[in-house]
């Protein structure tokens, strides 16, 4: 196993992580810093995507490449243990704003009418 390049891997699956991340739950965010149109925030949001699946992907392989190369004299003080444990906290990262956003309710629904407000229809 050649550690530097399995690790090289785990970044660029950490970055894909990151990048997902982003775009599924700070979008708006995202495009409201940079000023941009609502248009501009889907295809944003498409191609932050595209590019985190690419990332992610290329990172699998070169990953699956490190593991097959026979191993480096230098490859000895490679670490990796904290990309896995940066990769285990983005998921859980992610799955925990997916249930906060499932169970959350929508924005709108939050304001709730007081006593002695009327609604206009």
């Amino acid at each position: 196993m050649r550690k530097r390049t399995v690790r090289n891997g785990m970044r660029l699956v950490l970055a894909a992580l990151i990048m997902i991340i982003a775009a599924s739950f700070f979008h708006s965010q995202v495009t409201d810093f940079f000023s941009l149109s609502a248009t501009a925030k889907n295809s944003v949001y498409q191609n932050v995507m595209f590019w985190a699946a690419a990332l992610g992907g290329c990172g699998a392989m070169v990953t699956v490449l490190g593991f097959l190369l026979a191993p480096r004299k230098n490859d000895v003080e490679v670490r990796l243990f904290p990309l896995l444990i940066g990769i285990a906290t983005l998921i859980f990262l992610f799955f925990y704003l997916l249930s906060n956003e499932i169970d959350s309710p929508a924005r709108d629904e939050q304001r709730r009418v007081r006593p002695g407000e009327t609604i206009t229809i």
